[in-house]
This record gives structure tokens, sequence and C-alpha cells, in this order.
């Protein structure tokens, strides 16, 4: 497949960030993106609503439709899905990109800070990929396509923040059992993990200011969700995916144009060695 032109993409967490660029790379291609996030009024710190991403989209190529999702809500994912597939008459790829952090050590994570990790994180990718399969059944070339890292057993990447690595893991674990459960049906279930801090919301209000310049643009990882998207679901599938791999796989030989600030060397994201 050589674009995602007509496709019905659904993406969760798209109003900033990586879901953002995720949604305008794919309606550079012409498809169809479904914009959810909960917010439809301005924030006062942070960009972007669902309303104006949708706007981008249809301003790049696309068709745009955006739907108020609170991902902890598991009655609402499945009211959400169901009016996208009637909207676009279907749905063709799901993209598990909501998620919380703290990144805090076990006796300074408050319940309500962990109940918020995994009920965005896992229960919500849960929630949305087993909402979104029985459209995927019908679907060319299904994909699922979660923003989670490799499973890194080492333990210091569970002993700072054990709650969040458990959330983000659990991303991983449904990515890993689905695409085995599904694989008869040719869905691909895959994870995607930046090489490096991306530049969004989260880097720039959980790490220090000098971390925010060595990280890279999230168009470093709406390119390599592309470049997964386009592959054979049936053949393609069960993988948790590195983004500078990925593209470096598809001929991508220069990330400087990614760099927040070239002139510094990029910071290794959590959960790689």
């Amino acid at each position: 497949m050589s674009d995602l032109r007509g496709k019905t993409i659904f993406i969760t967490g798209a109003s900033r960030g990586i879901g953002r660029e995720i949604a305008l790379r794919c309606a550079r291609d012409g498809a169809k993106v479904v914009i959810t996030g909960k917010t439809v009024a301005p924030h006062p710190k942070l960009p972007g609503t669902i309303d104006s991403v949708a706007q981008e989209v249809v301003e790049a190529g696309g068709q745009a439709l955006a739907l108020q999702l609170d991902v902890r809500d598991g009655e609402a994912i499945a009211a959400a899905v169901a009016q996208a597939a009637a909207h676009f008459g279907g749905i063709d790829v799901l993209v598990n990109n909501a998620s919380a952090i703290s990144l805090t050590p076990t006796l300074d994570t408050p319940v309500r800070r962990l109940d918020l990790m995994w009920d965005v994180n896992m229960r919500a990718t849960f929630l949305a990929s087993q909402a979104c399969i029985p459209y995927l059944k019908n679907a060319v070339n299904p994909h699922v396509l979660t923003l989670s890292p490799p499973l890194n057993l080492d333990p210091k990447w569970f002993s700072p923040h054990v709650a969040y690595t458990m959330s983000k893991y659990g991303m991983s674990l449904c990515t890993l059992g689905m695409a085995h459960e599904f694989a008869a049906a040719g869905i691909a279930f895959n994870c995607l993990w930046p090489r490096t801090t991306i530049a969004t919301a989260a880097i720039e209000f959980n790490f220090p200011p000098e971390i925010l310049r060595a990280s890279r643009k999230p168009a470093i990882v709406a390119d390599a969700a592309h470049a997964i998207l386009l592959h054979d679901s049936s053949s393609y599938s069960g993988q948790c995916l590195v983004d500078e791999s990925v593209l470096r796989e598809a001929g991508v030989t220069d990330f400087a144009p990614y760099a927040v600030d070239p002139g510094v060397p990029p910071f290794k994201d959590l959960f790689l060695d």
C-alpha cells in the first residue's frame, strides 16, 4: 500500500502532541481522521483542541470528525467508535495514543494518579482495541498501533516509577496478546516508541528544560507511524518498534530536521538501553 487515502484512522488523545501530528500525517494522504480527546475549549497553558486539529486535518487534505472522549469511560469509548464507524463507513486503523504520566516513586504516587495512569494507559488501550476489532475485521489492511515501549524488564526501569512503568507495559502486553489472538483475522497490532524524548507537554512538564532542547519533534513519531501503517497487516504484527529504526528501514538517514536543537545530542527516551 502506497498511502492511506480513504482509510479511516481513529486516534485517541489527538488534540495535541504526537496524536495531532499523526492525524496531520494521515491527512496529507487524504485519510479520514477521527480526532478524539477531552479538550474542546482552549487550555490556558496548552495549545490545541479536537476542533482545531480537525480544521488542520481538513486543511492538510483529509476528512475529519472531532469527538469529545474521556478514555476512562468505557461506554463512551464504545459509543465514539460506533459513531465514527457509522460516519465514515468503518474503521481501518486505531492509534492508541492517549497517555497519562507521573514519574513518581511508590510512596509519592497517590491513588488518584495510579488510577489515572492505569485507566488512561492500559485500560483505555484494551477497551479501544476491543471496541474497534469488530470493525477492523471487515477492513482491508487493518492496523492497531499503540504508543508504548518495548518490554525491558531491567529493574532500573521500574524502581523510579513503578506505577507508570506498569501502566505503559500493560499497553504493550495488550499489543502482544492481541497480535496473536487476532492473527487469523489479519489485524496487525504493533507498539511504537521514540528513540529519544519528544518535545511534547509531557516532556516540558516532567523533565528539565535541557532535556526538552535535546528532544526531537513529534513529526518523527508520526512519520514512523505512517510507515508502519503502510505495511501488510497480515505479516507485520506483534512488534515493539522504535521510531528511528522504522525510519532507517524506510531509507531515512538524516534525522537532524527532527531535532528541536540540531546542535544538541538527542536524549534517549525511557525504557531503552
